[in-house]
């Protein structure tokens, strides 16, 4: 999904995503947003709050035929469990709506650039010559991230990047675009800009919904 709307927080920016203008002979390919969603659904474990949650609920009647109690004394418990949750919920629904809207991922012919924050905003930018390469996992709904490895001896903040950040990668972080719309669409971007920054050529991998893949600089995976 393309990024058309300008916002009033990041009015200081001469283009959307960019604290400054690219210099002469830089071309803008592509910018985008996470969606919103599976940002809550993923980043902020939404689904994992949801099921927790939905487990302590169903139990409360357990509960009450083991104490030998009557199963009408377990609704009170089961509501305070569902409005409990139900809040939960929404503050890490609304953490994730906040965090889309203020993240702009920007690929350009010769870098690709970060630009997120709710309170702080933060732009990072990675140049292709410290990319190693870049990986594409693929949801059945064509949403999907992509992980970008950086070459060794370059170091980014996995505290910092997060939740931009592929999970669980504390030793050696890769930046990562998280729930992008059509992302066999920019993984394609992507992977052509590095291979032209390479100078090798563009190799083209089959996407596969749910497909972990780790993609080499100049390949990408499009559907």
């Amino acid at each position: 999904m393309s990024r058309d709307e300008n916002h009033d927080d990041f009015a200081f920016e001469p283009v959307p995503g960019l604290p400054e203008m690219p210099p002469q002979g830089e071309r803008i390919l592509w910018q985008g947003a996470p969606d919103w969603r599976g940002l809550a659904w993923r980043a902020f474990h939404v689904r994992e709050v949801t099921f927790y949650f939905a487990a302590l609920v169903v139990a409360q009647p357990a509960l009450a035929l083991i104490q030998g109690s009557a199963l009408i004394g377990s609704v009170k418990p089961m509501l305070w469990v569902a409005a409990a949750g139900a809040v939960a919920i929404g503050a890490l629904c609304l953490l994730g709506w906040l965090s889309a809207r203020g993240t702009v991922y920007t690929i350009t012919s010769r870098r690709l650039v970060m630009r997120f924050g709710v309170a702080l905003p933060m732009t990072v930018n990675l140049p292709f010559a410290v990319i190693a390469g870049a990986g594409l996992r693929l949801s059945r709904s064509g949403h999907g991230d992509l992980p970008v490895a950086i070459v060794a001896g370059e170091k980014v903040s996995y505290a910092v990047l997060w939740p931009h950040v592929r999970p669980w990668r504390l030793s050696r972080p890769e930046p990562m675009l998280r729930a992008v719309p059509d992302a066999a669409t920019v993984a394609g971007i992507l992977g052509r800009a590095l291979a032209s920054h390479a100078g090798t050529p563009i190799r083209v991998a089959p996407a596969q919904a749910s497909n972990d893949q780790r993609l080499p600089a100049g390949m990408a995976a499009a559907g």
